[in-house]
């Protein structure tokens, strides 16, 4: 008798849960957009005549567990707003003019779909701040998320004058302390409102609350303001010693980063009108 023969099916990247193809697709929707994509790197042109003495200033952040609540809604054109807000208000703080962004978009199963409405909106805060998306990185991990799970990451670069860099210093006893409003949770908190709202209290996405004016939904998908023209165009025309963006921690625990030692805050509470998502959280908490 002859040897039977044994079929051989070729190991593919797609056997492994990675498309290539789906990233392909993805790379050509978004050159529509963006047509200078598609190399290894990013390369930004650097105008120094403005400049006597330029320091660059980096950073790197995300958008926290704002993302589950994109996947309950079903909604993604918003967050990359918010994940370019996060990354140039921490650059702004220091007084820097926001150059340049990239982003790290990494998922179990590529969805082209979902991923063009996240790039829609980064690209949305990239036109909000006046930087220029550089580039980024599409990851399909298949091994380390589930088919539905994604994260996001932001990094950006931008440019002050040694001497005009703001980093509180120089802040004394007797300065005034200037708070600018927020439109609400921005991307901060969400694990606890999540808790509160939708675990504790049930609360859906869908209802209308008339605290809120609107649907819960609608008030947690609320995008970062983007607060980098409103800072440049205050440090131009006064002087400013310190800022401090109001993240993770609260104002507690970010004004204390700019504050010299042996000087303290005396903050009025009741100076300014608590967005009321904040007072729903604080009373369903309680």
């Amino acid at each position: 008798m002859g040897k039977r023969r044994q079929k051989i099916i070729p190991v593919t990247y797609r056997n492994a849960g990675v498309d290539i193809d789906e990233g392909e697709l993805f790379i050509e929707r978004i050159k529509e957009k963006l047509p200078y994509i598609g190399g290894f790197s990013g390369i930004f042109p650097l105008k120094l005549s403005e400049y006597r003495d330029p320091a660059l200033v980096a950073t790197a952040d995300g958008v926290g567990t704002k993302l589950l609540i994109c996947e309950m809604m079903g909604q993604y054109n918003t967050i990359g707003i918010d994940l370019v807000a996060m990354v140039v208000n921490d650059l702004v703080v220091y007084g820097a003019e926001p150059l340049f962004f990239l982003d790290y978009y990494a998922t179990g199963k590529l969805k082209v779909e979902r991923a063009e409405e996240i790039m829609t909106g980064i690209i949305e805060g990239c036109r909000r701040s006046k930087c220029i998306l550089l580039g980024g990185e599409t990851a399909e991990l298949p091994g380390l998320y589930g088919a539905g799970q994604f994260d996001l990451a932001g990094f950006g670069v931008g440019i002050v004058n040694r001497n005009k860099v703001i980093d509180g210093k120089r802040i004394k006893t007797n300065d005034v302390l200037i708070g600018i409003a927020s439109n609400g949770l921005h991307s901060n908190g969400y694990s606890l409102a999540r808790h509160i709202l939708l675990e504790k209290n049930k609360c859906s996405l869908d209802t209308y609350y008339e605290e809120l004016n609107e649907t819960l939904g609608e008030c947690l998908l609320r995008p970062t303001i983007i607060y980098t023209k409103l800072i440049l165009d205050i440090v131009r025309n006064f002087d400013v010693k310190g800022i401090a963006h109001i993240t993770g921690g609260g104002i507690r625990g970010n004004l204390a980063r700019i504050l010299p030692y042996r000087v303290d805050a005396e903050i009025y509470i009741d100076s300014w009108e608590v967005p009321p998502i904040f007072e729903m959280i604080r009373r369903l908490g309680p």
